[in-house]
C-alpha cells in the first residue's frame, strides 16, 4: 500500500520536478543524482560535491509506464564508452524531491543566435543537430551542448537560478568543462519577448555575451 500510494502521488507531481538521490562509487566517493524532469523531457546528470568533479549526464524524450521512466536518449556525456542511446529510470523512494516555487523562465530553451552591437540580432537554424538547451526546472538550470545524430557532447554546467524583475543568477554547482568553476556565480539581465529569451552579461571566463534563446517547440 504505501508504495501504491508513493507512485500515485509521484504521478500526480510528474509535470516539472527535480528529484536527487546519492550513491557511492568503487573508490568510496558519494555522488549526486540530479533529475530535472516536464512532462515529456528528463535530464540525469551525476557528479561529486567534495571535491567537486563532474561524471556524466544524459536526457531525452521519456514515457512513463507504472514506476518506470523509459527516454530515447538525446545526448549521453559518456557515450564513446557504453554507446548508450536508450534509459529505463525505476522510480524509488530515495528520490528525494528538490523542486523550488516555479520562476520565470521555467522550460526548455534552445541557444537561437547572438546580439552584436553593430550588426544587430544574427539566428541559427534551430532545427539542425547540433544543439545547446537549457532546461529551467523549478530553480534548477542545467545547459547541454550536443548533437542529435552524431551524439557528439561538447559541455554541460548546472545548479540553482533565480530570475525575477529582469535579473537572473545562475549559481554553479557542476560544469564538465572545469569544476574548477564550482561555486561560482553568474549574474545577467534578461528580457522575455513571445517566445524568445534575451539574455545579457559575462560568460563564465568574464567573456561578455548577449545571447537569445527560443522556447524549443519539439
Amino acid at each position: 500500500m504505501r508504495t501504491f500510494l508513493f507512485l500515485l502521488l509521484f504521478s500526480w507531481g510528474l509535470q516539472a520536478q527535480v528529484y536527487e538521490f546519492t550513491t557511492t562509487d568503487a573508490e568510496g566517493l558519494q555522488l549526486q543524482h540530479r533529475i530535472l524532469m516536464d512532462g515529456e523531457y528528463i535530464v540525469e546528470t551525476v557528479y561529486a560535491k567534495n571535491p567537486a568533479h563532474f561524471v556524466k549526464t544524459l536526457g531525452g524524450f521519456y514515457t512513463q509506464k507504472g514506476n518506470k521512466i523509459e527516454a530515447q536518449l538525446e545526448f549521453n556525456s559518456n557515450f564513446e564508452n557504453d554507446q548508450q542511446k536508450s534509459m529505463t529510470w525505476t522510480l524509488g523512494e530515495d528520490w528525494k524531491k528538490t523542486s523550488r516555487p516555479p520562476l520565470a523562465l521555467n522550460g526548455k530553451w534552445l541557444m537561437a543566435g547572438r546580439v552584436n552591437p553593430e550588426s544587430g540580432e544574427r539566428r541559427r537554424d534551430l532545427n539542425r543537430p547540433r544543439k545547446t538547451m537549457k532546461f529551467l526546472v523549478d530553480g534548477h538550470f542545467q545547459w547541454i551542448a550536443f548533437n542529435t545524430e552524431s551524439f557528439a557532447f561538447f559541455g554541460s554546467g548546472g545548479g540553482s537560478y533565480t530570475a525575477a524583475e529582469g535579473a537572473y543568477t545562475e549559481n554553479i554547482e557542476y560544469f564538465s568543462r572545469d569544476n574548477s568553476r564550482v561555486g561560482a556565480a553568474l549574474r545577467f539581465q534578461y528580457t522575455q519577448k513571445g517566445d524568445d529569451w534575451y539574455h545579457k552579461g559575462k560568460s563564465s571566463k568574464g567573456a561578455p555575451l548577449h545571447e537569445i534563446w527560443s522556447a524549443r517547440k519539439n
